[in-house]
């Protein structure tokens, strides 16, 4: 079974990322959210607060299979600021496992230099920071072993995506099902 970790920072667009966990635990994927901000409470770019299952510091990341970035602001430059993610999207990417990110998040791909060659897209305004990238005007891409999407709207179109990378198209069937999409 894949393990997923969802980073999360401060100013994080909360239904990026929590759509993404909520979505791959339906699909009974082992997903951890990771926080970045040496404390599990997260403070969402709209003032919602929650908790992470663990913090950065404390997690084996090379045990994972997958790695999320949502996007928000400031939370996808706290994740760019952040040596631990890019080393982690750089060698996730490297090594051929998942490298998932939504919103403006794509840009810290893009910054890593994960992207060259490689279809994408990101929230509209942030298409010159995927540097390298072939820019697509699609709801969520898959290239290869990165998947990006575009925003907030397209968080249920990127966890399927993700989920159907993860596990088969029966599973991504069944999760379409249950949440009546």
């Amino acid at each position: 079974m894949s393990k997923i970790a969802v980073f999360f920072a401060d100013g994080c667009e909360e239904i990026e990322g929590l759509t993404v966990v909520d979505m791959l635990r339906r699909a009974k994927l082992e997903t951890v959210t990771v926080s970045i901000m040496g404390r599990n409470e997260i403070h969402g770019s709209h003032g919602i607060t929650f908790l992470t299952d663990t913090l950065f510091e404390n997690t084996q990341i090379a045990s994972f299979d997958a790695v999320v970035l949502p996007g928000g602001m400031p939370g996808t430059t706290n994740l760019g600021a952040h040596e631990g993610v890019v080393s982690a999207v750089k060698e996730f990417a490297a090594g051929g496992k998942l490298v998932a990110a939504i919103c403006a998040a794509p840009s810290v791909l893009g910054q890593a230099g994960v992207l060259q060659g490689k279809k994408a897209v990101c929230h509209p305004g942030w298409e010159d920071k995927l540097t390298g990238a072939v820019v697509l005007q699609e709801n969520a891409v898959t290239d290869g072993n990165i998947i990006t999407s575009r925003g907030m709207g397209t968080a249920i179109d990127f966890s399927l995506a993700l989920i159907g990378a993860l596990a088969d198209e029966q599973t991504v069937a069944d999760v379409r099902k249950g949440i009546v999409y």
